[in-house]
C-alpha cells in the first residue's frame, strides 16, 4: 500500500472514520499523549531554570499551559510524530489533533500578546473572540478539505480598483497577514519592554519607558506598512496621506501631537520620573505612569488624575521628591497676654516632638511671632518625613497634642473674639 505524502486533512470521510476504528488509533492517541506529556515536562524544566513564571510572560505564563510555549512545543511534537506514524500507519486521530493543535497555537500566541501589550484594555476581550472565531473557522474548514474550493470561490470575486485588481480572497489573505505581521511586531516590543524595564527604577525607569515607547511606535509603523502592502495598497499613496495628516495635524490634531511630543520631552530630559511627587495646577499626587499622550498622577486621597503631558511642559509643575525630601510645617497659636511664653513655647516643641516623624535635626522650634489684637500669637515650626504618605493626619495628631497639652496646664487657646477654654 503507498503511503504517499502524509497530509492533515481528510480527504474521503469514510476512510477517515474506518480507520479510527483501527487498533492503530489507539497507538495515535497513545503518542498524543505522550506528546503532551513531553511538552508539559520541557516547559516546566525550562520555566524551573530560567525562572521566568510571570503573568506578563509571552512564552511561559502565570501557569505552564498559560503561555505560548507550551502549545508550540506540543504542535511540533505532534507533527513529527505524525510524519514518523504516517511512514508505518494509517494515521486517523492526527488528521484532527493537528489543525486543532495549530488552532489552539494561533489563539494563544495572539490572546496572550495582547494581553501582555494591552493591559486590562476593554477592546481586548473581543479581539480575542474574533481571533478565536477565525482560527475555529479555519481549522474547520481545513480539516473538512473545503478551504481550497473556498477561497477558489473567493478568488472569483473580482473588482477593479485603478490600476489595481482585487478579489475577496486577496483582502482575506492580506488581512490575515497584516494580523499576523501587527501581532509579531507587538510581541516584539513587549519583548523589548520588559527587558528594558525590568529591575529599573528611578531615572533608569523613566529612559527606559521612552526608550520602550520610542521602539513600539516605530515598530508598529514599520509593521504597518508591511501589513499594507499585503493588502496590496501601494505605499506611494501614502505621501498623500501624510500631507493630508499634516494639514490636520497643524489644525485638528495640534494639541493631541503637542502631548506626544511632550510626552518624549519629559521622558528624555528625566526632569520628571515616575515615582516623583510634584505638584502641577494645585493638584498634588505622586507619578505612577508616563505614557505617550498622558502621565496618571495619584494623589494622596488614593484617586489617579490623567493629566496630559503638555501641561507638564509649559506649567509650572513642583517636583517635591528632587529636592530635599524633608517637608515644613507651621501651626498658629494665639494665648492670652500674661501667659508665661517660654512655657507655651516649649509645650509646643514637646508636643511636635512626640510624633515620630517630627525630625529631631533640624529641630523643632516655636517662636513669638506677633502681638495680635487678642493675645500673643506663636508660630510652631517643625520638619517632617515623609510628606507623600499624608500630612494632614501629622497636624491633626499634633494639633490634638498640643490642645491637650494647653489644657492641662491652664492655658486658654485665643481666637478672634472669643476664648477657646478647654478643660482636662
Amino acid at each position: 500500500m503507498a503511503l504517499g505524502k502524509p497530509s492533515a486533512r481528510i480527504d474521503d470521510l469514510d476512510a477517515w472514520l474506518a480507520t479510527v476504528t483501527q487498533p492503530t488509533a489507539l497507538a495515535e492517541l497513545s503518542a498524543l499523549l505522550l506528546c503532551a506529556g513531553a511538552a508539559w515536562a520541557l516547559v516546566w524544566l525550562v520555566r524551573r531554570a530560567t525562572g521566568l513564571a510571570d503573568e506578563r510572560s509571552i512564552w511561559f505564563g502565570r501557569k505552564i499551559i498559560d503561555g505560548v510555549m507550551f502549545p508550540l512545543l506540543l504542535l511540533c511534537l505532534a507533527y513529527l510524530s505524525f510524519m514518523l506514524l504516517a511512514r508505518f500507519l494509517p494515521v486517523a486521530v492526527f488528521k484532527i489533533a493537528i489543525p486543532v493543535l495549530v488552532a489552539l497555537a494561533v489563539i494563544r500566541l495572539g490572546v496572550k500578546v495582547l494581553q501582555v501589550v494591552f493591559v486590562n484594555a476593554p477592546f481586548v476581550r473581543m479581539l480575542e473572540r474574533s481571533i478565536s472565531w477565525v482560527a475555529w473557522l479555519a481549522m474547520v474548514l481545513w480539516v473538512s478539505g473545503l478551504l481550497p474550493l473556498v477561497l477558489e470561490e473567493l478568488d472569483d470575486i473580482r473588482w477593479k480598483v485603478g490600476d489595481s485588481t482585487l478579489s475577496v480572497r486577496t483582502l482575506i489573505e492580506g488581512g490575515v497577514t497584516a494580523c499576523v505581521v501587527l501581532i509579531i511586531t507587538l510581541w516584539i516590543s513587549a519583548a523589548i519592554e520588559m527587558r528594558l524595564l525590568k529591575s529599573a527604577t528611578g531615572a533608569q525607569l523613566s529612559l527606559r519607558k521612552a526608550l520602550s515607547n520610542a521602539t513600539r511606535v516605530v515598530l508598529i509603523f514599520i509593521g504597518l506598512l508591511v501589513a499594507l502592502s499585503a493588502v496590496g495598497i501601494d505605499l506611494t499613496a501614502l505621501s498623500v496621506l501624510g500631507g493630508a495628516i499634516g494639514v490636520g495635524v497643524g489644525f485638528g490634531l495640534q494639541k493631541l501631537a503637542s502631548n506626544y511630543v511632550s510626552g518624549f520631552v519629559i521622558l528624555a530630559e528625566r526632569q520628571l520620573r515616575i515615582g516623583d511627587n510634584i505638584r502641577v495646577d494645585n493638584y498634588e499626587g505622586r507619578i505612577s505612569d508616563i505614557n505617550a499622550r498622558y502621565s496618571v498622577i495619584r494623589a494622596l486621597n488614593g484617586r489617579e488624575s490623567i493629566v496630559p503631558n503638555e501641561m507638564l511642559v509649559i506649567n509650572r509643575v513642583e517636583n517635591l521628591s528632587r529636592a530635599d525630601p524633608h517637608t515644613a510645617q507651621t501651626t498658629v497659636v494665639s494665648v492670652d497676654y500674661g501667659t508665661d511664653a517660654d512655657l507655651v513655647m516649649r509645650l509646643l516643641v514637646d508636643a511636635a516632638n512626640s510624633q515620630d516623624r517630627v525630625l529631631r535635626e533640624p529641630a523643632a522650634f516655636a517662636a513669638l511671632s506677633a502681638f495680635g489684637h487678642e493675645g500673643l500669637e506663636f508660630t510652631l515650626t517643625y520638619m517632617i518625613t515623609n510628606p507623600e504618605v499624608g500630612a494632614l493626619a501629622l497636624r491633626s495628631r499634633i494639633n490634638l497634642a498640643i490642645l491637650r497639652t494647653l489644657s492641662e496646664k491652664g492655658i486658654a487657646i485665643r481666637a478672634p473674639g472669643m476664648v477657646i477654654r478647654a478643660t482636662s
